[in-house]
This record gives C-alpha cells, structure tokens and sequence, in this order.
C-alpha cells in the first residue's frame, strides 16, 4: 500500500487514545453471524465487492457485505470504529497501519488459529511480507497482496547513450542518468519524487543499512553515504526539485526516461502511452551493496470486537487461496502475495511482470513500529531542507537522528 500514504502522523496518538477512552469495548461488530462484513480501501474495495459472489456461491447461507471506504476517509473511519469498538469482521489494513493499528489492540490475535488454516502459513508469503503478519509476538494480519518498486526506463533512449541493457549498479545509474540528461534541456534522467517516503530507505538498505530500534542509528556511514548518493541527484541538476509535467507524459517525451515505481504503472503506460510500446521496460533495482527493494500491500486483518471470528478466517483463507489471488491479480492488477501463485505462467511468462516476482525474492518492510508513518515524514523534511534549503547533511541527519530518538521514546 505503500503508493498511498495517507496516514496523519497523529495516527498513532489517535487511535491508542480511541481505545483508552472506550475501554477496550467488546461491543458486536454487527454479525450476526450468517453475514459478514468486510471493509476495504479505495478502488480495491469497489473492485473486492465483485468478488464475493463466487465466494457465496460457495457458501449460500452466508453473505459478504463489503464497505469499499475511499482513502481519504479511511483514517476517521477505523478510528471511529476503534473508539467505538463496532467495527467490520475482516479489515483490510496497508502494511504501514498495521503496527500502529496493532499496537492500540484494534486486530484480532490469530496465533490460535494457524494450524487450521494451512493458507496462514507464513512459508506461503514472501520474506519481506511476513514482517507485516507479526507484531509483539502475536499474528495480526494476512498478506492479501504485495507490491514493491522497479526501475521502469526507456529502453530505446538508454540505447543511445551506451546501455543496451539497463543500469545494474549505483555508479552505472548515475553514470546513465547523467549521459541522459545531457540529451537535452528539462531532460532529468532520473525522476525521484520527493514526496515518496519510501526511497530514501531503499537507498540505504541498499547500501547496507539496518535500522536499530532501540538506538537510531541515521547518522551511520551506511545512512549518511545513501542520502549523499540520494541527494547528488538534486545537487547535480539530473534529477528536479519541481514535480513539472506528469511522469507518463514526462517519460513519453523523454524529459524523465527512468523512475521508480510499483506494478500498476505497468497497466498506466499502456493505457496511457500506447506509441512506447515496445521502447519501455522494467528491470530490478539497480545495487549497491546488493538491490534490495521494499515491499508493502495490504493484509486482512479480524476486528478485535469480531463476533463471526469463524467466518472471517474462511474468507480471508478464501481469499489467499492462490487461484483466488490470481483472479484478483487480473482484476486488479496487484500482485499475488502467495509465493506459489507466482508459478503460474500469467506471472511467470510474463516480460514485465516476472521482474517483479524477482525483486519480490530481495526485499524488505518498513520497521515493525507504530512510530514508522512520524520518522519517514520527518526524514522527507529533512531531505527537503537539503535539497532546496541548502542545508548541510551531516547537521540536518544528526538533528534528525535526535527528533527520532524522542519520537521512538
């Protein structure tokens, strides 16, 4: 989920308050047990709502009511719901909510149930994904679907400046990018949003990083040396500071011919700029110390104050059933957090897809902790200052390392 990080840094405060002051509600969530309620994001949650058909057709005495809750409302919405403790059966959460979500005693603990629902298995998930189904020692989540971030770049315009095949490394990405924007002006050969929290900390991972929760370690050689390479991007005019034209129309123009981004881009280049077909294509990230990526989604999660708990694990084991994922996947176009479903040849055959699955083997979660939404905006701020406020680097980090001792305290 991580394309759409909405939560308020006051998340945390807010929903461990919610559940204080109601205290710990055991109310119904309003099952009465032959009906199920489901709550969902956004667009997956419309598209979820033609799902569940063939699951009732499965099960005629139950029926799935799906809440498809736009983004921008979710926050007051599972809030109220923790305060109030009258909230759905299953519970769809993007992985950078769960801890927080977690952490106030909103989600059911599922430890109990694992052995009788094989389709649990962590050894089901990808590495990455199984961080997000554990927190303070008890279940709280199953991995729906997953995403994490390629290179996406103009294979026709790398061709001209040397690269028949895409940049593998940091210095061969700079150098690439570099050679790219020399083509001409307002060309930046790699676009960076600045607004996407998540870059900075695959960068330093990439370069070896490992965030130490009890004594943040941002000022390490690992960190600094990331946000140097980060930030030389900016420093040298190859990539912008000013988000400029749309990134399709950018990347069809040529202006920005390489960025980073998630599968659904995929679907939106076709759509959108269907004269670059056969000039495009995605490749893994490029390495440093080696091309790790992140990984996030969502889970399905049990409301604490469930009363149908039986009912909500055969549909979330429904749900994670790999023919179900795949059947999701081509409605959807989210990827299959279920590692055998990516066996299938709709994955597996696929020129643009398969890059995915690859990358999905080397990838990492943000920190299991409900401070995490806090510390990345704080670091975006810094990056910021910067970037555009010319501040120093090894000043802003060692202020920045301070904020988040006191945050994560």
């Amino acid at each position: 989920m991580n394309k759409k990080l909405l939560v308020p840094a006051v998340l945390t405060l807010g929903v461990s308050g919610a559940l204080v002051g109601c205290g710990g509600s055991d109310s119904s969530s309003g099952s009465d047990g032959d009906t199920l309620s489901v709550w969902a994001m956004g667009e997956e949650g419309k598209l979820l709502d033609e799902m569940t058909a063939a699951y009732e057709e499965e099960n005629p005495d139950v029926t799935v009511n799906v809440q498809a809750i736009p983004w921008d409302q979710a926050y007051d919405k599972l809030l109220t719901a923790v305060a109030s403790g009258n909230g759905p059966d299953v519970l769809q959460l993007g992985t950078t909510w769960v801890t927080e979500f977690a952490d106030a005693g909103a989600l059911l603990d599922l430890s109990e149930y694992m052995e009788d629902y094989p389709n649990f298995n962590p050894d089901n998930y990808f590495e990455g994904a199984q961080a997000s189904m554990e927190y303070d020692g008890a279940t709280v989540g199953i991995p729906w679907y997953v995403e994490t971030r390629t290179m996406y770049y103009r294979t026709d315009l790398l061709e001209e400046v040397g690269y028949s095949e895409p940049p593998a490394t940091w210095d061969e990405l700079k150098d690439a990018a570099t050679k790219l924007s020399e083509t001409g002006d307002n060309v930046y050969g790699l676009d960076i949003d600045l607004n996407d929290q998540i870059t900075p900390f695959i960068f330093a991972w990439q370069n070896g990083f490992e965030f130490d929760t009890e004594n943040p370690n941002f000022t390490s050689p690992e960190f600094k040396g990331a946000i140097e390479y980060y930030t030389s991007y900016f420093e040298e005019g190859i990539s912008t500071t000013t988000e400029g034209i749309d990134i399709i129309q950018a990347f069809k123009d040529g202006q920005k011919p390489i960025f980073f981004s998630g599968p659904w881009m995929i679907n939106i280049i076709n759509d959108q700029a269907p004269e670059l077909e056969g000039d495009w294509a995605v490749a893994t990230m490029p390495a440093n110390e080696e091309n790790v990526s992140s990984i996030g989604g969502a889970n399905f999660s049990v409301f604490h104050t469930s009363e149908n708990v039986e009912g909500a694990l055969d549909f979330i084991s429904y749900m994670t059933e790999t023919e179900t994922q795949l059947e999701w996947m081509e409605k959807s176009n989210t990827l299959p957090s279920r590692t055998e479903s990516w066996e299938d040849p709709a994955l597996a055959d696929s020129e643009m897809y398969s890059v995915f699955g690859e990358q999905l083997e080397n990838t990492q979660a943000a920190p299991q902790i409900k401070e995490w939404e806090r510390v990345a905006q704080e670091l975006l701020s810094s990056i910021e200052r910067i970037n555009i406020g010319g501040a120093d680097i090894d000043e802003e980090l060692e202020a920045f390392n301070t904020k988040v001792d006191g945050i994560i305290e």
